[in-house]
């Protein structure tokens, strides 16, 4: 796709955006300095690989180039380089009436990189269907008259579109251009599991996305299945060629090799060094799903904030939940890259925390994404792990909370799911609390009391915003001791009735004191509850629950108002507020047991048989 007119080249720079230098019509190769020889026309000629070559790779001279005037935005180039279009026009060519682009390396790493990519041509030659599908086929380059260092290089390759995979997120209108593109069909989408076209926005998304992460991730496996590592894999270096309807990966002229077999190290460091450029790669696949997937995230400064999150070594698996705020406030009517995490019970947010994972040895290999539920469509039949059992338990748990209008119908639900929760609680030995609950907690739900809205008629009205439960490690040598603290916000509204417009006056409680832990034993039962088993039966402990006994020491309580309420009136809120929380939040000592189903889910459950559900809070 032509941008300028026919006066002008580009020279594409590493940017947020496509942006470009301009250089007069005459900024051909051949007058920017570079000595071309007039090799014999519709000869290939090869180096031979003995004699120090770069291997079996086609030699040009620019008379075999028709050279365009004009340079497609797609093709994204660094400061050290510059980029020509250009059609082979010499009949007896190979690549005759081939579209390709001349890329022009000028400093010494880019001619690095030019030489690095013959060089994988040569070692990825053994297979040239897959290479040809899933890399930007790199031709060869142009013949110099000299071999001096200060020559400049030209590298040949293969033409696939003129944008890459970042400038097609960028457009208003990119799902329909794209499947126009790859032209799908129900013969196409079958080879996702899937036997549909068309269908609501967020199904049609959620089918190109499976269809281009699963061609992404091909791609890459295909280079790690033969010792490479990508270590560039950016939307700027991923294109989707109109001809094959394949996403392309790059030239690989950064492409580093991990199989050290003719290396001396031992074989521990050589397979260290392997799990950690693979470990990379799929950390820059993850990234590339969520600019995919969440389109907020190709805003530069909310991108920034990602990555920032991630690099301060936060879970990944508490993505949601610190994304959630920005999705809900730039798309109140509802996100579309939300939602298509949250289907298949929240199983892309799960292959992005396993992509995205903080430790390189616990990041998903390209084969076991493939598998995932995410990328497959309904057609096919897939196993889930017990791990991924869980999360979509907690996920489903999370996503019914978050609806508000508890029904009876559906507090049972929610209960039902948590009592599934504990049954497969993977962590049953009460030490492993010293390691697990550490953090911060944010309650999501309670089976014994109602937050928010009431049908009560209290004076003055409190609206709970935010409940945090955090604890922090203060173990010695003999005893394990937790710190813990609860922060609450609320509003309180001296309206007589709930207003429609909820603003008043801010508020927060909160409570500190120190915890000791040890094993404890429960015998009785949730008919002693005055609040009730949310099932209607006598709650029981699982065996997969450690029960502990937990000792409060001193008791800090400290709250503090906007305005300055008189005394009377601070006991009512204070009052009101701790109708509202649960009993378990003000004193641990009621708390039996715990369930720590992964990282970011926590169940604690009450002597009274009342479960409090949290999420993990990383704000």
């Amino acid at each position: 796709m032509a941008l300028l007119g026919p006066i002008h080249s580009l020279r594409c720079l590493p940017s947020d955006g496509p942006r470009f230098r301009l250089f007069s019509r005459r900024s051909t190769p051949a007058s920017l300095g570079v000595r071309c020889t007039a090799a014999p026309h519709g000869k290939v000629v090869e180096e031979n690989k003995e004699e120090g070559g770069l291997g079996s790779v086609l030699k040009f001279s620019m008379a075999d180039f028709a050279v365009a005037n004009q340079v497609s935005v797609g093709l994204h180039g660094r400061t050290d380089e510059l980029m020509f279009e250009a059609t082979v026009c010499d009949p007896y060519h190979p690549l005759y009436n081939s579209r390709v682009v001349l890329r022009h390396l000028v400093s010494a790493q880019a001619k690095r990189r030019g030489r690095r990519a013959l060089e994988v041509l040569q070692k990825l030659a053994r297979r040239q269907l897959m290479y040809h599908s899933y890399a930007i086929q790199v031709h060869g380059y142009v013949t110099q008259t000299s071999n001096s260092e200060d020559d400049p290089f030209i590298l040949v390759h293969g033409y696939h579109g003129s944008y890459s995979l970042r400038h097609w997120l960028q457009l208003s209108d990119w799902l329909p251009t794209l499947e126009a593109t790859l032209a799908l069909d129900e013969e196409w989408v079958r080879r996702i599991g899937d036997n549909t076209i068309g269908g609501p926005a967020v199904t049609r998304q959620l089918r190109l996305t499976r269809i281009l992460m699963r061609d992404l991730l091909i791609g890459v496996n295909y280079l790690h299945t033969h010792g490479l590592a990508h270590t560039e894999l950016r939307l700027e270096n991923v294109h989707i060629s109109p001809v094959d309807k394949h996403v392309k990966v790059g030239i690989l002229g950064n492409a580093v090799d991990f199989d050290e077999t003719k290396r001396k190290e031992s074989t521990t460091m050589n397979m260290e060094r392997r799990k950690g450029m693979i470990a990379f790669d799929m950390r820059c696949v993850g990234f590339i799903m969520a600019k995919l997937v969440l389109r907020e995230l190709m805003d530069p400064s909310s991108f920034s904030d990602f990555k920032s999150f991630l690099y301060k070594g936060n879970d990944p698996s508490c993505l949601r939940e610190f994304l959630l705020p920005v999705l809900c406030r730039k798309s109140p009517s509802g996100n579309i890259g939300l939602q298509m995490l949250d289907r298949n019970w929240g199983a892309g947010w799960n292959l992005l925390s396993l992509l995205l994972a903080t430790k390189p040895s616990e990041r998903i290999s390209c084969l076991n994404a493939l598998r995932h539920p995410f990328l497959c469509g309904p057609r096919w039949r897939v196993n889930p792990s017990m791990d991924l059992l869980r999360w979509g338990l907690g996920s489903t748990a999370v996503r019914m909370a978050e609806d508000y209008i508890y029904g009876h119908q559906q507090r049972r639900r929610i209960a039902h799911f948590i009592e599934l929760i504990e049954r497969l609680n993977p962590n049953s030995k009460l030490k492993n609390w010293i390691h697990l609950l550490p953090g911060r907690w944010r309650l999501l739900y309670s089976t014994g009391r109602h937050i928010g809205l009431t049908f009560r008629q209290p004076s003055p009205r409190v609206l709970i915003k935010d409940a945090y439960l955090s604890f922090s490690d203060m173990s010695n040598a003999n005893k394990p001791i937790l710190s813990m603290s609860v922060d609450i916000t609320f509003t309180s509204i001296s309206s007589a009735q709930w207003p429609h417009d909820k603003s008043g006056t801010s508020g927060s409680l909160h409570i500190a004191s120190n915890t000791n832990l040890s094993p404890g034993r429960f015998y009785g039962n949730s008919s002693n509850s005055s609040y009730g088993n949310s099932l209607g039966s006598n709650w029981e402990v699982p065996p997969s629950l450690p029960v502990a006994n937990l000792r409060v020491g001193e008791i800090d309580v400290s709250m503090t108002m906007e305005s300055n309420p008189s005394i009377d009136e601070a006991q009512r809120i204070l009052k009101e507020v701790r109708i509202q929380i649960p009993q378990e939040m003000f004193d641990l000592t009621r708390v039996i047991c715990g369930t720590y189903i992964d990282s970011r889910m926590l169940v604690l459950r009450g002597a009274n048989g009342s479960a409090l559900l949290f999420t993990r809070s990383c704000v």
